[in-house]
């Protein structure tokens, strides 16, 4: 069964990489809710995207899943109300499983308004040097 047009969840809505991840978290923007750490990147104008981390200290596999699941049907639901142009990160917190989709929701939401606000992170080139000569 697939689902009505505009109802899915394709691929080119999805970071998959480890590289596009790593991209968004260095190079993005950083803001934190109850339940998430939300990193967001431009993305020259592209579809917002949106990739998820939950690492084991969340909990196990199937509050894992949970918390996946919330957050896709919470970006898949609101995805027009987001900014286009923007690929965003969510990592779960530690100890903290999302209870609900309504708060999933709330939290993508309010993280993707605050992004817009947040400060620009800062750019130094390179890293620093300890000691010896320049």
């Amino acid at each position: 069964m697939t689902p009505p047009p505009g109802e899915g969840f394709p691929k080119l809505l999805r970071l998959r990489r480890r590289g596009a991840f790593l991209a968004v978290q260095r190079g993005g923007r950083r803001v934190s809710t109850a339940h998430f750490v939300v990193y967001g990147r431009g993305n020259r104008g592209r579809p917002a995207r949106i990739g998820i981390t939950v690492s084991r200290k969340v909990g196990n596999a199937v509050v894992r899943n949970r918390v996946k699941r919330l957050v896709r049907e919470a970006f898949r639901h609101h995805r027009h109300a987001l900014p286009q142009g923007v690929d965003y990160v969510m990592v779960a917190r530690q100890g903290r499983p999302v209870p609900s989709y309504d708060a999933a929701a709330q939290e993508l939401l309010d993280a993707a308004q605050r992004l817009r606000e947040a400060p620009r992170p800062n750019r130094r080139g390179g890293r620093r040097r300890r000691g010896g000569r320049a």
